[in-house]
Protein backbone atom coordinates (compact mmCIF):
# COMPACT_ATOMS: atom_id res chain seq x y z
CA UNK A 1 0.00 0.00 0.00
CA UNK A 2 1.79 3.35 -0.79
CA UNK A 3 2.31 6.11 1.54
CA UNK A 4 -0.08 9.00 1.42
CA UNK A 5 2.34 12.09 1.79
CA UNK A 6 1.54 13.41 4.78
CA UNK A 7 3.41 15.28 7.56
CA UNK A 8 5.36 13.38 10.33
CA UNK A 9 3.33 15.27 12.79
CA UNK A 10 -0.50 13.06 11.19
CA UNK A 11 1.89 10.22 10.30
CA UNK A 12 2.85 9.80 13.99
CA UNK A 13 -0.68 10.18 15.18
CA UNK A 14 -2.08 7.86 12.98
CA UNK A 15 0.18 5.43 14.72
CA UNK A 16 -0.31 7.01 18.24
CA UNK A 17 -4.16 5.58 17.55
CA UNK A 18 -3.53 2.84 16.33
CA UNK A 19 -1.39 2.10 19.46
CA UNK A 20 -3.28 3.19 22.13
CA UNK A 21 -6.22 0.28 22.48
CA UNK A 22 -3.27 -1.78 22.89
CA UNK A 23 -1.46 0.44 25.38
CA UNK A 24 1.59 -0.27 23.59
CA UNK A 25 4.76 2.49 23.00
CA UNK A 26 5.99 4.23 19.95
CA UNK A 27 9.98 4.50 19.44
CA UNK A 28 10.22 6.55 16.60
CA UNK A 29 13.05 4.83 14.57
CA UNK A 30 15.54 8.17 13.56
CA UNK A 31 18.49 6.30 12.67
CA UNK A 32 19.97 8.14 9.17
CA UNK A 33 17.31 11.21 9.87
CA UNK A 34 18.80 14.47 10.75
CA UNK A 35 17.85 16.34 14.10
CA UNK A 36 15.26 18.49 11.96
CA UNK A 37 12.90 15.39 11.35
CA UNK A 38 13.43 14.23 14.94
CA UNK A 39 12.76 17.79 16.50
CA UNK A 40 9.28 17.56 14.32
CA UNK A 41 8.90 14.31 16.09
CA UNK A 42 9.32 15.85 19.07
CA UNK A 43 7.42 18.70 18.28
CA UNK A 44 4.62 16.88 17.36
CA UNK A 45 4.81 15.07 20.58
CA UNK A 46 6.94 12.41 20.57
CA UNK A 47 9.57 11.46 23.15
CA UNK A 48 11.29 8.56 22.57
CA UNK A 49 13.61 7.70 19.33
CA UNK A 50 15.61 4.79 18.10
CA UNK A 51 18.85 4.64 17.10
CA UNK A 52 20.36 1.99 15.73
CA UNK A 53 24.34 3.12 16.03
CA UNK A 54 25.90 4.34 18.81
CA UNK A 55 28.30 7.09 16.66
CA UNK A 56 24.71 8.50 15.41
CA UNK A 57 23.30 8.67 18.80
CA UNK A 58 25.90 10.58 20.62
CA UNK A 59 26.21 13.16 17.61
CA UNK A 60 22.35 13.77 17.92
CA UNK A 61 21.82 13.13 21.94
CA UNK A 62 23.61 16.81 22.65
CA UNK A 63 21.53 18.56 19.62
CA UNK A 64 18.32 17.98 20.88
CA UNK A 65 15.85 18.30 23.78
CA UNK A 66 17.31 16.90 27.27
CA UNK A 67 13.74 15.41 27.92
CA UNK A 68 14.08 12.57 24.67
CA UNK A 69 14.34 9.09 26.00
CA UNK A 70 17.15 7.62 23.74
CA UNK A 71 16.49 3.92 22.91
CA UNK A 72 19.82 1.98 21.50
CA UNK A 73 17.65 -0.81 19.35
CA UNK A 74 20.77 -2.03 16.75
CA UNK A 75 23.66 -4.90 17.58
CA UNK A 76 25.74 -3.22 20.20
CA UNK A 77 29.24 -4.09 20.62
CA UNK A 78 30.83 -4.11 23.79
CA UNK A 79 33.30 -1.42 23.52
CA UNK A 80 30.96 1.66 22.30
CA UNK A 81 29.13 0.88 25.91
CA UNK A 82 30.91 3.56 27.38
CA UNK A 83 29.85 6.01 25.11
CA UNK A 84 25.86 5.85 25.50
CA UNK A 85 25.94 4.95 29.47
CA UNK A 86 25.46 8.47 30.58
CA UNK A 87 22.24 8.76 28.73
CA UNK A 88 20.99 5.54 27.07
CA UNK A 89 17.56 5.31 28.05
CA UNK A 90 16.77 1.48 27.01
CA UNK A 91 19.21 -0.91 25.29
CA UNK A 92 17.20 -2.98 23.13
CA UNK A 93 19.84 -5.84 21.85
CA UNK A 94 21.36 -7.53 24.95
CA UNK A 95 22.55 -10.59 22.97
CA UNK A 96 25.37 -11.78 25.41
CA UNK A 97 26.31 -12.21 29.46
CA UNK A 98 29.45 -10.28 28.23
CA UNK A 99 27.71 -7.91 26.81
CA UNK A 100 25.91 -7.36 29.77
CA UNK A 101 28.55 -6.66 32.16
CA UNK A 102 30.03 -4.33 30.06
CA UNK A 103 26.67 -2.64 30.58
CA UNK A 104 26.71 -3.00 34.16
CA UNK A 105 30.45 -1.77 34.63
CA UNK A 106 29.45 1.60 32.54
CA UNK A 107 26.65 2.02 34.76
CA UNK A 108 28.70 1.96 37.77
CA UNK A 109 30.86 3.89 36.41
CA UNK A 110 28.09 6.84 35.53
CA UNK A 111 26.89 5.86 38.99
CA UNK A 112 22.78 4.54 36.89
CA UNK A 113 20.98 1.27 36.86
CA UNK A 114 20.63 1.14 32.61
CA UNK A 115 17.46 -0.61 31.45
CA UNK A 116 18.19 -3.36 28.82
CA UNK A 117 15.86 -5.87 27.14
CA UNK A 118 17.23 -9.36 25.98
CA UNK A 119 17.27 -9.81 22.43
CA UNK A 120 15.92 -13.10 20.99
CA UNK A 121 16.58 -14.49 17.66
CA UNK A 122 13.09 -15.23 16.46
CA UNK A 123 13.94 -15.72 12.70
CA UNK A 124 14.34 -17.74 10.13
CA UNK A 125 17.17 -15.51 9.05
CA UNK A 126 20.68 -16.56 10.07
CA UNK A 127 21.87 -12.71 9.89
CA UNK A 128 20.00 -11.46 12.88
CA UNK A 129 21.34 -11.80 16.70
CA UNK A 130 19.94 -12.99 19.96
CA UNK A 131 19.63 -15.23 22.46
CA UNK A 132 17.58 -18.44 22.68
CA UNK A 133 16.00 -19.40 25.92
CA UNK A 134 18.62 -22.14 26.69
CA UNK A 135 21.23 -19.01 26.75
CA UNK A 136 19.03 -16.69 28.56
CA UNK A 137 18.17 -19.45 31.32
CA UNK A 138 22.19 -19.97 31.54
CA UNK A 139 22.48 -16.19 31.42
CA UNK A 140 20.21 -15.18 33.99
CA UNK A 141 21.35 -18.04 36.32
CA UNK A 142 24.68 -17.10 36.29
CA UNK A 143 26.58 -15.35 39.70
CA UNK A 144 28.07 -12.87 37.20
CA UNK A 145 24.43 -11.94 36.60
CA UNK A 146 23.28 -12.40 40.22
CA UNK A 147 26.11 -9.62 41.16
CA UNK A 148 25.18 -7.07 38.51
CA UNK A 149 23.97 -3.67 40.23
CA UNK A 150 23.41 -1.26 37.31
CA UNK A 151 21.54 -2.87 34.87
CA UNK A 152 17.43 -3.77 35.19
CA UNK A 153 16.42 -6.75 32.55
CA UNK A 154 12.70 -5.33 32.10
CA UNK A 155 11.70 -7.41 28.99
CA UNK A 156 12.64 -8.91 25.59
CA UNK A 157 13.14 -7.92 22.02
CA UNK A 158 13.12 -9.97 18.61
CA UNK A 159 12.90 -8.86 14.76
CA UNK A 160 10.52 -11.71 12.97
CA UNK A 161 11.66 -12.49 9.14
CA UNK A 162 11.40 -10.35 6.50
CA UNK A 163 8.64 -11.81 4.61
CA UNK A 164 5.86 -11.73 3.23
CA UNK A 165 4.35 -14.58 4.59
CA UNK A 166 1.99 -12.87 7.59
CA UNK A 167 1.31 -16.66 9.56
CA UNK A 168 4.94 -16.91 9.54
CA UNK A 169 5.77 -13.47 10.93
CA UNK A 170 2.57 -14.24 13.27
CA UNK A 171 4.37 -17.37 14.76
CA UNK A 172 7.72 -15.84 15.24
CA UNK A 173 6.08 -13.17 17.40
CA UNK A 174 4.04 -15.50 19.46
CA UNK A 175 7.00 -17.25 20.56
CA UNK A 176 8.78 -14.37 21.25
CA UNK A 177 5.77 -13.58 23.78
CA UNK A 178 5.47 -17.09 24.73
CA UNK A 179 9.22 -16.82 25.53
CA UNK A 180 8.75 -13.29 27.72
CA UNK A 181 6.09 -15.39 29.78
CA UNK A 182 8.48 -18.52 30.40
CA UNK A 183 11.20 -15.57 31.83
CA UNK A 184 8.74 -13.54 33.84
CA UNK A 185 7.15 -16.42 35.32
CA UNK A 186 10.45 -18.18 36.00
CA UNK A 187 13.24 -15.46 37.07
CA UNK A 188 10.91 -12.11 37.62
CA UNK A 189 7.66 -13.27 38.80
CA UNK A 190 8.22 -10.40 41.30
CA UNK A 191 9.44 -7.57 39.48
CA UNK A 192 6.89 -5.44 38.29
CA UNK A 193 10.02 -3.69 35.61
CA UNK A 194 9.81 -6.78 33.80
CA UNK A 195 7.19 -6.13 31.12
CA UNK A 196 8.32 -5.09 27.70
CA UNK A 197 7.88 -6.70 24.38
CA UNK A 198 9.48 -4.98 21.74
CA UNK A 199 8.60 -6.41 18.83
CA UNK A 200 7.25 -4.70 15.61
CA UNK A 201 8.73 -2.42 12.83
CA UNK A 202 7.15 -0.72 10.31
CA UNK A 203 5.79 -3.60 7.77
CA UNK A 204 4.96 -5.99 10.32
CA UNK A 205 4.07 -3.66 13.83
CA UNK A 206 0.36 -4.61 13.70
CA UNK A 207 0.94 -8.39 13.62
CA UNK A 208 3.03 -7.68 16.44
CA UNK A 209 0.42 -5.63 18.40
CA UNK A 210 -2.14 -8.52 18.12
CA UNK A 211 0.82 -10.71 19.57
CA UNK A 212 1.12 -9.21 22.69
CA UNK A 213 3.93 -6.04 21.49
CA UNK A 214 4.11 -3.34 24.38
CA UNK A 215 7.05 -1.66 22.23
CA UNK A 216 7.22 -0.68 18.00
CA UNK A 217 10.15 0.01 16.91
CA UNK A 218 8.58 2.43 13.64
CA UNK A 219 11.02 4.11 11.00
CA UNK A 220 10.17 4.95 7.85
CA UNK A 221 6.29 4.70 8.75
CA UNK A 222 7.09 8.11 10.31
CA UNK A 223 9.76 9.45 8.57
CA UNK A 224 9.61 8.10 5.19
CA UNK A 225 11.91 6.34 3.35
CA UNK A 226 15.67 7.47 3.03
Amino acid sequence: MPMVQTNISERLHQIEAELKPFGARLVAVSKTHPPELIREAYDAGQRIFGENRVQEATAKQPELPEDIEWHLIGHLQTNKVKYIASFVAMIHGVDSLKLLQEIDKQGARNNRVIPCLLQFHIASEETKFGLNEAEARELLESKEYAAMRHISVQGVMGMASFTDDKNKVRNEFRHLKQTFDTLRQGYFSNTDAFREISMGMSGDYRIALEEGSTMVRIGSAIFGQR
